[in-house]
Order: C-alpha cells, then sequence, then structure tokens
C-alpha cells in the first residue's frame, strides 16, 4: 500500500459520489468504499502489515481518505435532497385558490339557546342554575305532584340507589331559586332534563329545557301571556301570533297550553302544524299557591311559570323532522347552520 494508491483510490470515490444520480447510486457508493468489505475498510485492516515507522503517516493518510469520502456523502445526499425538494415545489402550481380549511361554528341548539337567553335577559330575567341529580322533595314534593303522580314512577324517571333522582324537569331550579332568595323574583332556568323515553325522532331520554319564573305584587295572566307574546315574536318574527288553552298542571292554577302560529305557513296547514295552522310549544300557568306554601312564601303572592322544550323550538324553527340529528355530529346535517 502507497500513497499513490490510497490518492487513486479517493480520486475514483470523489468522482462517483459526485457522478450519483440518486440516493441508490449514493448507497452504492457508500458501501463500495465505507461497507464492511468496501475499500477505504481493506485500507484499514491492511494497516497490520505496514511497518511500524510507516504506520503515522499512512494512518494519517487513511484517516483524510475516510473523512473526505464521508465529507463527499454527507454534501452529495444533501444536494440530492434539496433537488428533489425542488423538483417537488416545481410541480406546485401557486397560482390555484388554496383550500380553505374548516371552519367550526357553532351548535344549532347554543345558537337558539343563546337567543332564547339574550330575548329573555332583555326583559330583566336573570340566569339561574341547579344541579341535575335532585332530591325527590326538589323535583316533584315541592311542586306539588301527588303520590300516585305517573311522574313519579319508575318507569318515568331515573333513580338513583341513594333515592335522589336525575331531574326530569329544570323547574327544580325554580325552588331552589324561590328557597335562596325572597320575592320579587324573575329568573329563566335553561339546562337539561332527563326522562325514561324511547329514542325515536321526537323523544330522547336526555333534553332541553328552558323554564321561566316571575313572582312580583301584582303579576297577572296578562302579564304571561305579554312576556311570550313578545318572546315569539321576537323569535320567529313580528307576525306570529300565540293563543293559550287551558290545561292542568299540578305546580300553577290556573294552567295553560300555549300555542303559536305556524311560522312556515302562516296559519294556511302544513306538515309541521298538522294543517291546523297552530303548533303547540310550552306549558305555562299561574303559580299554585301550595307551592308558595311549600317553600315558605307568603300564599297570597302572585306569580307565573312557564316550560318549553329548547330541541322542539328547534325542529320547528328550522323545519328539522327527526331530533336525532341533532346529536348526531353529521357535519353535512350541522354546516346547515354554520
Amino acid at each position: 500500500m502507497s500513497p499513490d494508491t490510497i490518492a487513486a483510490i479517493q480520486s475514483r470515490a470523489l468522482a462517483e459520489i459526485a457522478a450519483a444520480s440518486d440516493a441508490v447510486a449514493l448507497a452504492a457508493a457508500r458501501i463500495r468504499y465505507l461497507g464492511k468489505q468496501g475499500e477505504v475498510t481493506a485500507l484499514g485492516e491492511a494497516m497490520r502489515n505496514i511497518s511500524k515507522e510507516d504506520r503515522p503517516a499512512f494512518g494519517k493518510l487513511l484517516n483524510e481518505l475516510r473523512a473526505g469520502v464521508t465529507d463527499a456523502l454527507v454534501s452529495r445526499e444533501s444536494a440530492l435532497e434539496a433537488a428533489r425538494d425542488e423538483a417537488a415545489l416545481a410541480a406546485v402550481d401557486v397560482t390555484l385558490p388554496p383550500v380553505r380549511p374548516m371552519r367550526g361554528s357553532i351548535h344549532p341548539l347554543t345558537q337558539l339557546l343563546n337567543r332564547a337567553v339574550k330575548i329573555f335577559r332583555g326583559m330583566g330575567f336573570a340566569m339561574a342554575e341547579g344541579p341535575d341529580i335532585e332530591t325527590e322533595w326538589h323535583c316533584f314534593d315541592a311542586l306539588n305532584t301527588p303520590a300516585d303522580h305517573p311522574a313519579r314512577n319508575e318507569l318515568d324517571t331515573f333513580y338513583l340507589p341513594d333515592g335522589r333522582l336525575l331531574r326530569s324537569h329544570t323547574s327544580t331550579v325554580q325552588i331552589r331559586a324561590m328557597c335562596e332568595q325572597a320575592p320579587p323574583l324573575r329568573i329563566i332556568a335553561p339546562g337539561a332534563a332527563y326522562r325514561r323515553d324511547e329514542t325515536d325522532a321526537t323523544h330522547l331520554a336526555q333534553f332541553t329545557q328552558m323554564e321561566g319564573l316571575c313572582v312580583a305584587p301584582g303579576i297577572s295572566l296578562a302579564d304571561l301571556k305579554g312576556t311570550l307574546e313578545f318572546f315569539f315574536c321576537e323569535l320567529f318574527g313580528d307576525d306570529t301570533e300565540t293563543r293559550f288553552r287551558p290545561h292542568f298542571f299540578p305546580f300553577t292554577e290556573p294552567s295553560v297550553e300555549v300555542d303559536f302560529s305556524c311560522h312556515i305557513c302562516k296559519g294556511k296547514g302544513c306538515r309541521i302544524c298538522k294543517q291546523s295552522g297552530w303548533i303547540e310549544i310550552m306549558g305555562a300557568g299561574m303559580v299554585d299557591p301550595r307551592v308558595y306554601a311549600k317553600i315558605g312564601y307568603p300564599e297570597d303572592l302572585y306569580g307565573y311559570a312557564f316550560g318549553m322544550g329548547v330541541e322542539r323550538i328547534a325542529m320547528i324553527k328550522h323545519g328539522i323532522t327527526d331530533l336525532r340529528h341533532l346529536y348526531t355530529n353529521d357535519l353535512r346535517f350541522l354546516a346547515q347552520f354554520a
């Protein structure tokens, strides 16, 4: 082994590396010179045959050869990568319009709930909250619900092992508000309610309710009517009409069912209103004095209460035929309300 041999190998290796046109050719050059059976590796093994006096000089030349080949490989690899990147970018037409990223939006139920809260807050109602897990007293007894009422049956209500239950309406928030605050009182209570309903196009085991309560001197059924008329006109349009029909609820007396004129057909009759021109939307009435007695309020007070299903209003407002669409998170459906 002579210095000329090392120089010849280096010259040949550098030329071959520089001529490598792709990663495969570069890998072959790496193996040929630096692999286990490579020429540079073989020179290193041949060092044992060189005299001790000549080893330092040849060792230096060999190290320079190995370093030069390694640097050339790294440099050529970087050059090939840069060429690949440049070729990839060359195929990109920068004049094409960009792909717009998907943007999220507020869920239609949340949109409707926010709108309803804004309307009621504009009329002076305050927000009130309560726990989803309630006592039987707050959910039924305080609301004058008799012990044999069907709603108290285990087939209708989710009872827990300790005797508590998942609230079947947000009227429980009204009771808690009256227990904690003296009149006058004006609140709305939006939130989840739970009932043992079979899941179908119009029923779910969990749904959203918004209930309202107003207790103050001089309150009458006319105030309830005016409040609800204003709410539905704000929500569905100024030409919306309301009507009250007598009904019965244990916690209100007198009690009414509230309908509003169909905003789709304008009273002419369609599938939304079942050809009647009217849509039933909520229950309401004047708070029963027996409710006041159970929570310690003076029985000569006057006040009204109402409750509505938010999903039902959303279905009517947007013409949704199946309640389950609101919860399946199908972007094709939700994108309509973005």
